[in-house]
């Protein structure tokens, strides 16, 4: 549970501009989460999360730290693909990851906040997520990278 609702964090804050720890516990809690504002308080922590100044607004609002303060945020992202996924194969430009049951789409948000290049985009189900590419080497090259995560 934890890591679908870190990841689901990560999908909010990218869609919406969210200034508080009360906007983004309001926004999980509508989405299904039980979840208390200390709770989204280690999550922010362990997200390493940052406040940003919006350029539409004028306020700040969450986001994810900039590549120099990546490897800790990196490294949480993989965490959570490597807590989900169970087998990866591809199949031309598709590749095909299975995850424990529930937790699809957690690796899909994973994939989609690492920002690969490659990646067109991903759905993720129930325990399937299905990552479009951009073509049948990127397909290979991430599969492959995707099971160097895994060990």
């Amino acid at each position: 549970m934890k890591f679908q609702r870190q990841a689901k964090i990560l999908d909010l804050i990218d869609r919406f501009e969210i200034e508080t720890q009360e906007e983004l516990t309001d926004h999980l809690r509508a989405l299904g989460y039980s979840t208390t504002q200390a709770t989204v308080s280690r999550d922010i922590k362990e997200l390493r999360l940052i406040k940003t100044l919006s350029a539409e607004t004028g306020k700040y609002k969450y986001a994810a730290a900039a590549a120099g303060a990546g490897d800790s945020f990196t490294t949480r992202l993989r965490n959570i693909f490597r807590e989900c996924v169970t087998e990866i194969n591809s199949a031309r430009n598709i590749v095909v990851i299975k995850t424990l049951p529930g937790l699809g789409q957690a690796a899909a948000m994973a994939i989609d906040a690492m920002r690969v290049p490659e990646v067109i985009g991903t759905l993720g189900g129930d325990d399937t997520v299905f990552a479009v590419m951009k073509d049948d080497d990127s397909a290979a090259q991430f599969s492959k990278q995707a099971h160097e995560i895994l060990k």
